[in-house]
């Protein structure tokens, strides 16, 4: 009689490529989203990022003497340099997207050893090399076309990404930038207007009503990243443990502190449908290398990640701080994984 089959008898389809192709897949919403509100200019990055992606990808594996197409090809560097272009400004000039990428692949991926090896989120410390090292480039955003009245075409994106000007009839690239809502929040608070002064749409006041636009614009941003991110929870790409505790954290504090003060503190739905929130719950801090790896330490990751994110935001020098928590929070991934191990079936302790 044949012997059976050893175990294990669970087998997993899941593979690197399929993984990052189903994200890919998912940011596609929230890709043509800002498309339509901000223009092609993250086309451009977009296509920047993959070239730069390429040349070094190539010259690292060969530097490490490790097989170029196999790990060309699994995707992994193509998911971080997507996400690091969502963070930058669709203008920014060149060199932001190419050296940030260029930093995020050798010092976030590669000088650890590669996929499997970094402590640390890649795309989240280019982020945060780009906005300590250039803050004036990483915070000048485009606004949105129906605020400016001009949309970013291919060609103009081109011009502006690469000459920083904008060659069009009656059209100055300098009106076509403004402060995100989360900075301008900022701004107001420090000069003494209220949260609700801030947030109240007045008609046939310019800089309130383009307020209220560009709110409107980076709500459904993050309306779209929501929407691939359940895409991703319905195909168990993700772990729940990761959004609901980053959102649930988030939440929460926002909605603590806005009762105590709601004319300094603005309200969660704000909170949550500005910056890059979506974009981190779903698609940053989900990193199943950089993460936690136990079920409690996943959700104490991400409730970590939603504290910081909000104390950064509210009392710290930058208007999101997504990286800077996330990048914390790594620190504390091996430090969570000892004390949250699930006990072994059998044992005591």
């Amino acid at each position: 009689m044949p012997s059976p089959p050893s175990s294990p008898y669970a087998h997993n389809d899941q593979t690197v490529r399929k993984v990052m192709l189903q994200v890919q897949l998912a940011a596609m919403p929230a890709l043509l989203v800002h498309i339509y509100l901000f223009g092609f200019g993250i086309v451009v990055q977009w296509l920047l990022a993959v070239a730069t992606l390429i040349v070094v990808e190539y010259s690292m594996l060969k530097l490490r003497g490790r097989p170029v197409m196999p790990f060309l090809t699994d995707l992994s560097a193509l998911i971080t340099v997507t996400g690091l272009v969502f963070c930058i400004p669709p203008t920014a000039p060149w060199w932001v997207i190419v050296s940030g990428s260029a930093f995020a692949l050798i010092f976030g991926k590669h000088l650890y050893g590669g996929l499997g090896y970094n402590p640390f989120n890649p795309a989240m410390l280019g982020y945060a090399f780009l906005i300590i090292s250039f803050p004036v480039q990483m915070t000048n955003w485009i606004m949105p076309a129906e605020i400016s009245g001009h949309f970013i075409g291919f060609g103009d994106a081109l011009q502006i990404v690469f000459t920083g000007s904008l060659q069009a009839a009656n059209t100055s690239f300098d009106a076509l930038t403004g402060a995100t809502p989360l900075n301008e929040m900022r701004i107001g608070i420090a000069q003494g207007i209220t949260v609700a002064e801030t947030l109240k749409p007045i008609e046939g006041h310019t800089s309130h009503t383009g307020f209220w636009l560009g709110l409107n614009s980076w709500a459904w941003i993050n309306i779209a990243f929501l929407v691939g991110g359940l895409y991703l929870l319905w195909k168990r790409t993700i772990r729940w443990q990761f959004p609901v505790g980053f959102l649930g954290s988030l939440f929460i504090f926002a909605w603590f502190m806005h009762e105590i003060n709601p004319e300094m503190y603005p309200p969660a739905d704000f909170v949550l449908l500005s910056g890059g929130t979506m974009l981190a719950a779903f698609f940053i801090i989900t990193d199943p290398v950089s993460a936690s790896t136990t079920p409690i330490g996943r959700f104490i990751y991400a409730c970590g990640i939603g504290i910081l994110v909000y104390i950064i935001r509210t009392w710290g020098a930058f208007p999101d701080g997504l990286a800077f928590a996330i990048l914390l929070m790594n620190i504390a991934v091996p430090l969570i994984d000892q004390y949250t191990q699930p006990r072994v079936f059998g044992h005591d302790h």
